[in-house]
């Protein structure tokens, strides 16, 4: 019986997103705080350029 739960199929998920995620992907692994702390910094640089050295 436990070979039958070996083989069962996998529950389905929404569009296949499970399987997708679970899959290794070769390149450069970023975590999304990294992400979204660079994003931050570069919206701060650029409002703090504007302010800085207005365009006449």
């Amino acid at each position: 019986m436990s070979s039958k739960k070996k083989n069962a199929p996998l529950p389905a998920s929404s569009a296949g997103l499970l399987r997708f995620f679970e899959d290794e992907t070769r390149g450069i692994k970023v975590k999304p705080e990294i992400v979204l702390g660079i994003t931050g910094a570069v919206i701060a640089a650029s409002i703090l350029i504007r302010i800085l050295l207005p365009v006449g």
